[in-house]
């Protein structure tokens, strides 16, 4: 069976080629995200028909207590979900995985588009556990809906920049302007010291905003997985530095992933430039689409979602993905595992949200 070899360098790039070529390719597909996520162990599995790859499924292990493990694809398998039988043939290549690493479950979150007959013929297949209607945060790992801005029409030209801004509502269009006139602009960062501004800029609205931030080692394997695909970029006024971001082009597809923004000129817009600034550059360089990542409800009253929102009025507002798939293996250690999940996320974020309240409490000043 198809496992790929990960020492053969002949056959990990044929692998590579296909997942970064493939319409619903994903940076999280990719071999070099094992370098990102480098307390995971990775394998590959692919299905070939007449001498090239036709399918493929990059993995991600989690060990556990007791010698067992879950397994994890984000964001796959890349396959054509209209051929159910070459979707059964790619996950059953992975049968050898579940039995080497006595896995639990194999986990898909694929970027395949919600609709009742795909979701009907899931819920149908033995074992499976969907989750996707209904689903909150504690219960998923990757949003359902995700924000993505179309940058090609539809004869699979770029948009000119006009055409692009129209694409957003009213606000976005005018804070884009507004923050442009009164001297707003953006810079690359390539050095160090600028993923050190980023990290600072973005950690500091991770406690403003009570979440989970990610440490700088994280980043800097991020830019060791993708060298010049990863972008750092800073808006700035004057010589204030006021928001930052880190994108990636995956091979036409920009994945604007981690931004922040600290509590300088804010009413200036500099997210909003910096992430119009960031799909112009993209029109530049012909990329097909910008993901501004996901949220998990379309909740008006959610800032983020409102900010997300404005950008994505001409492609209709959020893109619905399937959800979340359990293939389960060993169902008695999977009901303990369903059952334990939600409540260690949950505690993650109450954990997170006390430190974010008592570093607001150090930091404020004593009367």
């Amino acid at each position: 069976m198809p496992v790929l070899d990960l020492t053969d360098p002949a056959a990990t790039d044929r692998y590579s080629e296909f997942v970064r070529s493939h319409p619903r390719r994903s940076l999280t597909q990719d071999l070099r995200w094992g370098i990102v996520k480098d307390d995971w162990g990775q394998e590959a599995v692919y299905v070939e028909e007449d001498g090239r790859i036709v399918a493929a499924m990059t993995v991600l292990v989690r060990r556990l207590p007791g010698g067992f493990s879950v397994l994890y694809a984000p964001r796959g398998p890349l396959v054509d979900w209209d051929d159910k039988e070459m979707v059964r043939r790619i996950l059953a290549e992975a049968d050898p995985l579940v039995r080497t690493h006595r896995a639990i479950m194999l986990r898909i979150d694929p970027e395949v588009p919600f609709s009742e007959e795909l979701d009907t013929w899931m819920r149908a297949q033995p074992r499976w556990v969907v989750k996707n209607v209904g689903a909150g945060k504690d219960d998923i790992i990757q949003p359902r809906y995700t924000m993505i801005v179309y940058l090609r029409d539809e004869d699979g030209q770029s948009l000119t920049e006009e055409a692009l801004m129209k694409k957003y509502d009213g606000s976005a269009r005018n804070r884009v302007r507004t923050g442009k006139k009164k001297g707003v602009y953006t810079v690359d960062g390539e050095t160090d010291a600028d993923l050190a501004t980023f990290h600072e800029i973005y950690s500091h609205m991770a406690r403003r905003n009570e979440i989970t931030a990610r440490d700088l080692p994280y980043f800097h394997r991020m830019r060791e997985a993708f060298g010049e695909r990863m972008r750092v970029v800073h808006a700035r006024h004057e010589d204030d530095t006021l928001a930052s971001s880190v994108t990636i082009d995956y091979y036409g597809k920009l994945y604007y992933l981690y931004a922040g923004s600290n509590d300088l000129k804010r009413n200036l817009g500099p997210n909003q430039v910096m992430n119009h600034d960031l799909m112009a550059w993209g029109l530049t360089v012909g990329a097909e689409s910008y993901d501004m990542g996901g949220v998990f409800a379309l909740d008006s009253s959610d800032g983020l979602y409102v900010f997300k929102k404005a950008f994505c009025k001409g492609d209709g507002g959020a893109t619905e993905f399937i959800g979340e798939i359990d293939i389960v293996h060993h169902p008695v250690l999977y009901a303990v595992l369903a059952h334990a999940l939600p409540r260690v996320q949950h505690a993650r974020r109450a954990v997170s949200a006390r430190v974010s309240q008592a570093r607001k409490k150090l930091a404020a000043p004593r009367s």
